[in-house]
């Protein structure tokens, strides 16, 4: 077995490096995958720019726009006077926000009274929107709260004054402290760039595990292969070792180039890394298997093969969350063993985790490996339909 076991996978391995295209399909696309998640997709606001409509002006409202330019995520590119100015800077998208300072903004503040603060925010990217509108907010209340802690002093003085001697007054304050734990900056690259790990894998070990059976039909060597002494375990263990050794080639070079071109932090162990890719290998090879018996040519099975990745990228977690789905979809997300794989990168990338946590994910993994590759074994016959 063994020695018809080698040559199958130096045929499969000397087939896949002689033709150029599939050598620049094997290593290409983790590159630009992880070029394009680490460069281009940046869901990050570190600067935006901002109109300031200040009808008090007054030292308190000057003070309030040396607060916002002062926190290092918004620059003041324009001071429109009315609202139809305003709005129209947001219609052209010259400004991503907008304040408006109403007037006796200043009279309220002295007073003690509330001081309305409008902050108009472009909802076309719900996303930096919501980013810019916390922002904002954070900055009017670390605001309010200085003013409040001001005029306690005043008040303090004055009643120091009044009775003649120093007096002892308590003053309850709420002191809030938050931390982030495995993200401290919030960097959308550490959350999206270990999930391309998934996405490689499965690209390039599902297409051409797929190709792998359908281009021996095209180019007529199906029929040299039925004549030769293989049984078909050993067809198939020799057309997806190969690909399942590319694979973890591609593992390493896009877990290297995280590490050292973007920095991204890695805390878990890198052996549970390689174990949980032989694990997620079981579906992505099963998969293409199973697409290549039921395709007759390799357009066939490239179309397949997308078919299916597609839907199991858009649902595996990796963009969008899995709880903001509909309850039904959330279910089907079971079945999708990109979803699995990427919790456990992220897990291990940026937590840490082992064993003792990833079990759940692993166990899925393994189950949904087994019955895919079993399947697919039981369909696959050594003859041309």
């Amino acid at each position: 077995m063994w020695p018809r076991l080698r040559e199958v996978i130096r045929k499969e391995l000397l087939q896949a490096m002689r033709e150029p295209r599939m050598r620049v399909m094997l290593f290409v696309p983790p590159l630009v995958q992880l070029i394009v998640f680490g460069y281009a997709v940046n869901l990050d606001v570190e600067h935006a720019r901002m109109a300031w409509m200040d009808q008090d002006r007054t030292p308190e409202s000057r003070e309030l726009a040396a607060a916002f330019t002062g926190s290092g995520h918004f620059s003041i590119s324009a001071t429109p006077e009315r609202e139809a100015e305003a709005q129209a800077l947001l219609d052209k998208d010259r400004v991503q926000a907008i304040v408006s300072i109403l007037p006796g903004f200043a009279r309220s503040v002295k007073r003690g009274e509330t001081a309305a603060v409008q902050i108009l925010v472009d909802g076309t990217n719900s996303n930096t929107a919501s980013i810019l509108s916390g922002y904002a907010s954070k900055i009017v209340r670390t605001y309010a709260a200085e003013v409040l802690a001001e005029q306690q002093r005043i008040r303090l003085i004055a009643r120091t004054a009044q009775a003649g001697e120093a007096v002892a007054v308590a003053l309850p304050s709420v002191a809030a402290e938050g931390r982030v734990w495995f993200n401290p900056e919030l960097r959308s690259r550490n959350y999206f760039v270990p999930g391309v790990l998934a996405n490689v894998i499965t690209v390039v070990t599902l297409i051409m595990t797929a190709m792998a059976l359908v281009r021996e039909k095209e180019i007529g060597t199906m029929e040299q292969l039925m004549v030769t002494p293989l049984r078909p375990v050993e067809l198939i263990l020799g057309k997806t070792i190969p690909f399942a050794v590319v694979g973890l080639i591609d593992v390493v070079l896009v877990t290297a180039a995280a590490l050292l071109i973007f920095h991204i932090p890695f805390r878990g162990s890198g052996l549970m890394l390689l174990g949980c890719s032989v694990l997620f290998l079981l579906t992505t090879l099963g998969a293409g298997l199973f697409i290549s018996t039921i395709s007759q040519t390799q357009q066939q099975a490239m179309m397949a093969s997308f078919f299916f990745f597609l839907p199991a990228f858009m649902l595996s977690g990796f963009a969008f969350p899995i709880r903001n789905m509909p309850l039904a979809v959330q279910l089907l997300t079971y079945v999708n063993p990109v979803r699995y794989f990427v919790e456990i990168l992220r897990g291990v990338f940026l937590k840490g985790s082992g064993v003792q946590v990833l079990w759940p994910q692993m166990l899925g993994l393994s189950l949904l490996g087994t019955v895919v590759l079993g399947l697919s074994i039981l369909r696959f016959h050594k003859r041309l339909d």
